[in-house]
């Protein structure tokens, strides 16, 4: 005999083979655009990250450019510092002058960064320098750190705009400082001469690409230095700029911008130096920071293109042959329908008692012993009802066995029509003996349905003149319990409701009894 599963697995309709087809396709699509999705997505995820460490890169480019900037300005201010301290203490006198001279000399070697250093008297004049050979009567009152100077009596070091050098014709950025006369008027100037092209070669260190760019700015706008070096560069003004605009906002940071000049967009890291009235940028062409990336995504492109139509060619390959498979299985479930049929029929007659139409034994014991099992899980109450017919055999000996069988019929149609719950189940036990199963039921409701059924019975008033009430009854035992694993077992419930169903039998009978109470 075919096992119900094994029958159906061969009954799809026409309208469901088309279905299975459908769904192949379906899931094949499905599958495509997933791996599209899922390629797109990875691609999309490394493009974030590409630029996430391209800004980081920036960043750190800003910070160490920024650091560098800071110790090399910081070095020339010392510099300058101790020579104004030692114009006001010392003088200007013709020693004093060469002593100063020495010293301008030793600083100059020792610290690469400087081009030179100077002092001017309150006139413009050059006092002393660094100079091996140092041109004569030169004057710097139209310097704009002089002029600052000679208006301010501030004692901060100011960082000029940047000028061609008249001793050497090179482009520098001055660091100056105010020296005092004694009575705190304006007495000259110490200058310090930082060479553009010693910031170019740290610059060079960096890698920015082809289009990227450095640039070392004044806080008012004034380009000091740039790479790649334009041939306007330097003193440049970057009004209206967006590096400008972000600097004036926040000490450091990091913006994407479309350049006005080239149309390069960039991504820009960058930072105020923390003592001095500049800023600087790094910048990388977004173009080139995802080169990589495209590479990349391309020759996952065309690997994704070629798994897709791989896919695809099985895909159809196999709904080929499940085309094929389907077609010769239709043949297959016109025998097999009629056995189906069968042997759903044989199932549904195992379990089915034939007089009643009621579940069987069988069908009855396999239930109770689920149902004893999820009560064990559950912890929940099981009731059973065992029910007998009062009388039975008086019955088949007055009105034969054929009314005998009539009877059982009603008893069990009324049993069978009482309100109950979808779990309950009611069987024949054996005999004129039925049984109602009660899941997740104590003993006060079995007991309550117990009763329902017996007037359901009393009520339909067959006649029994072997009866003391003159027509069928029934009486009922009722037991539940709440079994616990490896402790109790359904033989357990079923004996207790049949000692109550004695009772019940002994004690005047058209009753329903528990072991310990008569209703």
């Amino acid at each position: 005999m075919f096992s119900k599963y094994k029958l159906e697995q061969f009954s799809p309709s026409q309208s469901s083979k088309g279905g299975v087809i459908r769904l192949t396709l379906f899931f094949i699509f499905i599958v495509c655009i997933t791996i599209l999705m899922l390629d797109g997505w990875r691609s999309w995820s490394s493009r974030e990250i590409q630029l996430r460490e391209a800004e980081v890169s920036t960043a750190n480019m800003a910070r160490a450019i920024s650091q560098h900037a800071d110790d090399t300005i910081k070095s020339a201010d010392i510099a300058i510092t101790g020579i104004v301290e030692r114009v006001e203490h010392d003088g200007l006198g013709s020693a004093s002058l060469r002593r100063l001279h020495d010293v301008l000399v030793r600083e100059t070697k020792e610290l690469p960064q400087l081009k030179g250093l100077f002092v001017f008297d309150s006139k413009g004049n050059w006092l002393v320098n660094s100079l091996s050979n140092a041109p004569t009567n030169i004057n710097n009152a139209d310097r704009d750190y002089f002029i600052f100077h000679q208006h301010h009596i501030s004692n901060e070091p100011y960082i000029g705009i940047p000028v061609r050098s008249r001793s050497s014709g090179v482009w520098i950025i001055t660091v100056s400082r105010r020296i005092n006369n004694a009575d705190g008027s304006f007495g000259g100037v110490a200058l310090a001469t930082l060479d553009v092209n010693y910031f170019n070669q740290f610059y060079d260190k960096f890698n920015i690409g082809k289009k990227g760019a450095i640039v070392l700015v004044l806080n008012q706008g004034i380009l000091l230095t740039r790479r790649p070096l334009l041939a306007d560069s330097i003193g440049k003004s970057m009004q209206g700029t967006t590096v400008l605009k972000a600097s004036t906002e926040k000490q450091n940071g990091t913006f994407v911008v479309k350049s006005a000049q080239d149309g390069v967009v960039r991504i820009n890291g960058f930072q105020r130096l923390d003592k001095y009235p500049l800023f600087v940028s790094a910048a990388l062409a977004k173009e080139e920071v995802l080169e990589e990336w495209l590479k990349d995504v391309y020759s996952h492109a065309a690997t994704v293109a070629i798994l897709i139509l791989a896919l695809a060619s099985f895909g159809f390959y196999l709904i080929k042959q499940m085309k094929l498979r389907l077609n010769a299985e239709a043949e297959i479930l016109k025998g097999q329908a009629a056995m189906a049929a069968l042997n759903r029929t044989l199932e549904r007659l195992s379990l089915q008692d034939g007089l009643t139409e009621l579940a069987n034994r069988r069908n009855f014991d396999m239930t109770l012993k689920e149902e004893f099992a999820r009560a064990i899980r559950n912890s929940s109450s099981l009731a059973l009802v065992m029910i007998d017919v009062d009388h039975f055999k008086q019955y088949n000996d007055l009105y034969g066995h054929a009314e005998g069988d009539e009877c059982l019929k009603k008893i069990s149609a009324a049993i069978q029509s009482c309100p109950r719950r979808a779990g309950d189940l009611v069987a024949r036990f054996g005999g004129e003996e039925l049984a109602v199963i009660l899941p997740v039921t104590d003993l006060n409701g079995g007991v309550e349905v117990a009763e329902k059924l017996r007037l359901s019975v009393q009520q339909l008033g067959i006649l029994h003149a072997g009866n003391e009430s003159g027509v069928v009854t029934i009486s009922a035992g009722v037991e539940a319990m709440i079994p616990v694993k490896d402790l109790n077992n359904p033989i357990e419930l079923i004996e207790a409701a049949d000692k109550a169903l004695y009772k019940a039998k002994h004690s005047g009978r058209d009753k329903v009894c528990t072991i310990t109470t008569i209703v």
